[in-house]
């Protein structure tokens, strides 16, 4: 369990894998074309990124036909949350995620 957390750890300190995540709970099962687009990244980095997300099982692949689809797979975050949140009043952890949002509201206003 901790070499796998580490693995998932290790994925989401990186900005560009975070939004890959993002780009792929937007819209789930893209291609890695589809993932390129709209980035500043070589397609190279690209694949790089989405390997390391594998690795941690962050991001599950089928096969269709020649092309590669990814899929966002949320489990290993939850099981995360689960280990360290979870143990903690979600009353308190939510009221703090409400202020953090009304802070950053008023910082860009």
């Amino acid at each position: 369990m901790v070499a796998s957390d580490d693995k998932v750890f290790k994925a989401l300190a990186d900005a560009s894998r975070r939004q890959l995540l993002d780009r792929l709970r937007k819209k789930n099962g893209q291609s890695l074309g589809d993932l390129c687009k709209g980035h500043d990244m070589s397609r190279q980095a690209v694949t790089k990124h989405l390997a390391l997300l594998e690795a941690a099982n962050l991001v599950a692949t089928v096969k269709r036909g020649r092309e590669k689809l990814h899929y966002l797979n949320p489990v290993p975050i939850n099981d995360i949350y689960m280990r360290w949140i979870g143990k903690f009043e979600q009353e308190r952890v939510q009221a703090l995620h409400n202020l953090k949002l009304a802070l950053q509201e008023n910082d860009h206003d």
